[in-house]
């Protein structure tokens, strides 16, 4: 299934499938019922959101410190990717521009393990049969 990408302010749709908000803050004027999840420790980190709008580092470096504190949610980065195998994922965030949001860097990090299979165990071999 697809993992959508999406402003919060955005109108809901049925193709949106499960609705996640990725963003340490509530946004102002959305109510609970827009979204199906807060998962707010996948938003960007506080200093980090700091920074980038101030405009003191480039979006490389944003991208590169924001996939650095995610190496922490690995547990829940894989949790969405076993349910965007099962349904559709709209990741919400208040960005306005889709391509410059943590929410595209969280989407390209979901996907790759959509696609992956569970690695298969080798068989145990018996001594002297190697």
């Amino acid at each position: 299934m697809p993992v959508k990408t999406k402003r919060v302010y955005a109108d809901a749709e049925d193709a949106d499938g499960r609705r996640i908000l990725v963003m340490r803050f509530w946004p102002r004027g959305i109510s609970k019922d827009k979204v199906d999840a807060w998962e707010k420790d996948l938003g960007a980190p506080p200093d980090l959101i700091k920074d980038w709008k101030a405009g003191s580092i480039s979006w490389g470096d944003f991208s590169r410190r924001y996939r650095t504190a995610m190496r922490a949610q690995k547990e829940k980065i894989a949790a969405l990717a076993n349910a965007a195998k099962k349904q559709t994922l709209t990741l919400l965030c208040s960005c306005p521009e889709e391509k410059r949001c943590h929410r595209w860097l969280l989407k390209q990090m979901i996907e790759p393990a959509t696609h992956s299979e569970p690695e298969a165990r080798p068989k145990p071999t018996k001594r002297g049969q190697e």
